[in-house]
């Protein structure tokens, strides 16, 4: 059985490897979070760059489609 001092150090060692590990963890989830944010950037002007070309599309399809003055 353990004593109180040993007690006392091994809880000390648990918590130090605890924050270690919220720290880490913390770390990791600002990353992702970081790179989450840059994707749905990315997601954004993808998307955004999409509809100007549907839009640029469609202008030419009904310019090409009509039919010359003349006929």
């Amino acid at each position: 059985m353990m004593n109180t001092e040993e007690r006392l150090v091994d809880l000390e060692i648990r918590l130090s490897r605890q924050d270690d590990l919220v720290e880490t963890l913390n770390t990791q989830v600002y990353r992702q979070q970081k790179k989450i944010d840059e994707l749905e950037a990315l997601l954004s002007a993808m998307a955004a760059r999409m509809r100007e070309l549907a839009i640029t599309a469609s202008q030419r399809n009904t310019v090409v489609d009509e039919r010359p003055p003349h006929y």
